[in-house]
């Protein structure tokens, strides 16, 4: 008997919605596990995640990673919901995505990510809390992936311990713009929302192409925000112009993957 689940990835720090409000997208790393007499790697996160729920004696894991490592598109947050679920399945139990969030948030750090990867859709946190606030978003998301890597731990001890009052009023506003704009599926709400003043400051150095597509917004984009503590970012497109800004991105950011991805629907689960 074998258990096959999927885990999709995330786009976390959604705007002004730092540490709190994260996007589920389509693309998937997958988890067989199987009887046998495989020595599991304990070192390996995901056997982590599994051994917290169930033992891993007598059992074989076999990963496929499409998520880009170290990118901004927690693939971590994957490979942990990989575990959590198929840990939970192998018990008999249902994953309950609040109950595996608890059970994973120290080995992620960020629940954003791993509450986006366990339940899909969008999804905001608090307190080990989750709350799905909507299938979809008002724009195509289309990451820009660079072929270097950065360090969640070292973009995080860039961020400062204090911040001017103004910065916080702005991104506080900007907070409660994207939650109407998901509520209301305006685009130009969502376009006035992709604004922060809490981290993407602080984070511009390790993720040039931040400012370079705010600099030369692509025709079609209603905005671009770093990808969790980055390098990538993901340019907003109107749905309408999605394959337009698409094409421009490819024509002129040739040494990056460009990928238009979409909202995943569902979290991490039994694969299909």
């Amino acid at each position: 008997m074998s258990i096959h689940v999927r885990a999709p990835a995330t786009t976390a720090n959604l705007g002004a919605g730092f540490d709190c409000a994260a996007v589920a997208l389509e693309l998937w790393n997958e988890l067989e596990v199987s009887e046998g007499d495989g020595r599991p790697d304990r070192g390996h996160l995901g056997v982590q995640a599994f051994e917290r729920l169930a033992p891993v004696e007598g059992r074989r894991f076999a990963w496929t990673d499409r998520i880009p490592r170290r990118a901004g598109l927690g693939s971590s947050a994957a490979t942990i919901a990989l575990g959590l679920v198929a840990a939970t399945l192998a018990e008999g139990d249902e994953p309950e995505p609040e109950r595996l969030l608890a059970a994973g948030v120290e080995l992620e750090g960020h629940a954003d990510n791993l509450a986006a990867a366990l339940a899909g859709g969008v999804c905001l946190t608090w307190e080990e809390r989750i709350a799905r606030v909507a299938d979809r978003v008002p724009a195509v998301p289309i990451a820009v992936v660079p072929a270097r890597e950065v360090s969640t731990a070292a973009a995080r001890a860039a961020l400062p311990d204090v911040i001017p009052h103004v910065d916080a009023a702005f991104s506080a506003g900007r907070a409660a713009l994207l939650g109407a704009a998901l509520a209301s599926g305006s685009e130009e709400l969502f376009a006035a929302a992709l604004q922060d003043r809490l981290h993407e400051p602080y984070r511009a150095d390790g993720a040039p192409l931040l400012g370079r597509l705010r600099a030369e917004l692509p025709p079609g984009a209603l905005g671009v925000t770093l990808s969790g503590s980055g390098p990538t970012v993901i340019v907003w497109a109107r749905k309408a112009e999605a394959e337009a800004c698409e094409r421009w991105l490819r024509e002129h950011y040739t040494a990056e993957s460009v990928l238009r991805l979409a909202v995943a629907a569902a979290g991490a689960g039994v694969s299909p």
